[in-house]
């Protein structure tokens, strides 16, 4: 075996024996799918029944506000501070407090009173009734009725469909979260590995054991075998984590998602039906669905992602973004004693990284810009910016050339961070600089 592959051999199997790594391969999956059920169980169960004691002053409201399966409403005549001494030991959760209209029948402000903050979303709920119920009721005024009005109103669902340079059209996926969510983690892997290769090579250093090593093998191998060993460690470790992921929340997904599967086919089903005869046949049937609707968008725009392409791209961009970035980590780890050493070179190299980061973010409300196309091609950014880039289509010449600018720089940054590496791996007890890291670049 070649001193590169004993090498590489030796960086993949002192990691896999390591305790923590295997734990946190493990674990990762469990943080992550754990994390989505939670999310998926307070969803469902953040529903507090709610009953509500409704003073109405301005009689607006009596026998017109609609509870449903978590509020009820029950009205009374008593006193708001009859109604305040009662709250504590009645079995009322808030009690809801309208005010007489004023001059010109304006409603004043309303107060909710309660035991335990019932959240926005129960407020949401009760605001936009009222608000609702007051607009109507000053239409009947105006002798308009409100039935027309509403009748007027037409949701309008709007299907992005891009047109690409051949006049084909493609209908993307608009769900810019997923884009900004693989940009997070594409920056979050790319830092990880890349200063797993620092720490690395700094520890070696630290200890001394380099002055070993490079007495059998040159300084760029060494260098190079730890940027490999690493890259395929961390593709052995993202691969682990893909799969077990994939597996728990496909188990995941039969036990909580089953039910919202179901409205959705059901829901589908009934809109296929208005379509076809023309009328609101089954409508109360559809109103019940609607609540879930945002729901069913969303499961929609998913269906819609092209997850092997994702994955292809997301493997491809990591390991240029890991490559180009571990090879600036493994130069600025040879040259510093210390971590607290190595601040003034790793602040240089994590702006880059946060600035992909935050345009990624950006994408999500403008993914066609000149910067951000210009973003992901730029190597310092591009790996975070194009992932954002996929859910919104990127021509396959722009995702081809930005490969191709990618893995060149990092022959480019690797030539320089073998100059830097070779002469700063056996330098000890001095503060390096940024002029002294440019004198080393044309040692010979």
């Amino acid at each position: 075996m070649s001193k590169l592959g004993l090498i590489i051999r030796r960086e993949i199997l002192f990691k896999l024996k390591n305790k923590t790594f295997i734990i946190m391969t493990l674990l990762t999956p469990l943080l992550i799918v754990g994390g989505m059920g939670l999310m998926i169980y307070l969803a469902k169960s953040d529903k507090t029944e709610q009953k509500i004691l409704v003073l109405d002053n301005s009689l607006l409201f009596k026998n017109t506000l609609q509870g449903n399966n978590y509020i009820s409403f029950t009205f009374s005549d008593m006193s708001i501070e009859q109604a305040q001494a009662k709250l504590p030991k009645s079995d009322y959760t808030g009690i809801l407090y309208v005010p007489k209209l004023e001059t010109g029948g304006i409603l004043g402000a309303v107060r909710l009173l309660y035991k335990k903050a019932p959240g926005m979303a129960f407020e949401e709920y009760i605001k936009n009734q009222m608000e609702k119920i007051y607009y109507e009721d000053k239409l009947r005024a105006n002798n308009i009725d409100p039935t027309v009005i509403n009748n007027a109103r037409q949701s309008v669902k709007l299907i992005g469909t891009k047109v690409d340079e051949n006049g084909n059209v493609k209908q993307q996926s608009n769900l810019g979260i997923f884009g900004f969510v693989t940009g997070l983690l594409m920056f979050m892997f790319i830092l990880l590995y890349g200063m797993m290769v620092f720490r690395s090579v700094m520890e070696e250093k630290t200890n001394r054991i380099v002055e070993v090593i490079i007495s059998s093998v040159k300084p760029f191998e060494l260098m190079m075998g730890k940027i490999i060993g690493v890259a395929i460690l961390g593709i052995i470790q993202f691969a682990s984590i893909a799969i077990i992921s994939t597996l728990l929340t496909t188990i995941l997904s039969g036990i909580f998602l089953k039910d919202i599967q179901l409205k959705k086919e059901k829901f589908d089903a009934q809109q296929e039906l208005v379509k076809k005869i023309g009328t609101n046949a089954n409508l109360s049937a559809l109103e019940n669905l609607q609540d879930n609707k945002e729901v069913f968008d969303v499961l929609d725009q998913l269906s819609k992602v092209n997850f092997v392409e994702a994955g292809i791209c997301f493997v491809l961009f990591f390991i240029g973004g890991y490559l180009f970035y571990s090879s600036i980590l493994a130069a600025i780890g040879s040259a510093v004693d210390s971590e607290a050493d190595s601040q003034q070179f790793m602040t240089p190299v994590m702006i880059p990284l946060m600035i992909g980061y935050f345009m990624a973010a950006k994408i999500m409300m403008s993914p066609e810009t000149t910067s951000v196309i210009w973003g992901s091609m730029i190597p310092f950014t591009s790996p975070i910016v194009m992932m954002a880039r996929l859910p919104f289509g990127v021509p396959l010449w722009q995702i081809v050339l930005s490969l191709s600018i990618l893995y060149t720089s990092f022959i480019g940054t690797t030539w320089l961070a073998a100059k830097i590496y070779r002469t700063g791996i056996l330098m000890y007890g001095k503060k390096v600089t940024w002029k002294e890291l440019g004198k080393w670049l044309f040692y010979k």
